[in-house]
């Protein structure tokens, strides 16, 4: 089985998602070269950082934590792109692992009882194929035990892209529409809220407005990257 796995990767090597150098036997997804260069937040608080700050007075968090920064002509920004355009779900399985096992080991996320991945809309879903933050959901399911819902919470309205859009016009996705499938299923519940970038935190906004129409209801957020 090995020599067929040998055989196969002399003729398809893997490479890596950023600089498309081929990665070595112990790499997976980037090279180190390219891993050493991502962009951590580093940030020491999960209850007071500069995601927890972006919203203050909009809506009640209990804690925001991104593992990257996106920030233009990024390693970041290339891996994301990879993820949602280019089919390469791996980085979610990638990002997924990373914060998985470290949120396994400090315990943050510990009383969260559900994880919620942000919705895309059935039409881009069938366009895309795959809403690019299911397998970066299932494994921080794996790693924390904590189950992934992607029922509950729907989007009832279709927007373009976030890359296509101005950073002054994500203000208004307040009107992207969100829709509990169950208000009560939720009840008394911690809410893991997770996305692949936040930027204004509209988008992420809107879903929790509408997790909040259920009793009793706390909501943490978590993504890949932040727009810094």
């Amino acid at each position: 089985m090995k020599l067929l796995k040998d055989l196969f990767l002399l003729f398809y090597p893997e490479i890596c998602a950023n600089c498309n150098e081929q990665l070595l036997q112990n790499e997976k997804i980037i090279c180190t070269f390219c891993r050493h260069d991502l962009p951590l937040t580093h940030f020491k608080s999960f209850t007071e950082n500069k995601v927890s700050k972006i919203f203050y007075g909009r809506v009640t968090i209990e804690k925001a934590y991104s593992l990257l920064f996106f920030r233009k002509e990024s390693i970041t920004k290339n891996l994301i792109h990879e993820l949602k355009y280019k089919g390469n779900e791996e980085i979610g399985v990638f990002f997924g692992n990373w914060l998985g096992e470290m949120l396994a080991h400090n315990k943050e996320f510990s009383t969260v009882d559900c994880i919620i991945p942000v919705p895309i809309h059935l039409k881009r879903k069938k366009i895309r194929g795959y809403n690019q933050v299911t397998k970066f959901g299932d494994c921080l399911s794996k790693h924390l035990n904590i189950p992934l819902n992607e029922a509950v919470l729907v989007r009832k309205s279709s927007t373009k892209t976030q890359t296509l859009k101005a950073r002054f016009e994500r203000f208004n996705d307040l009107e992207t529409k969100f829709s509990l499938t169950d208000i009560t299923a939720l009840k008394n519940k911690h809410i893991l809220l997770i996305d692949d970038v936040i930027t204004t935190g509209a988008t992420l906004e809107a879903c929790s407005l509408e997790l909040l129409k259920t009793s009793g209801i706390k909501i943490s957020i978590l993504t890949m990257a932040y727009t810094d």
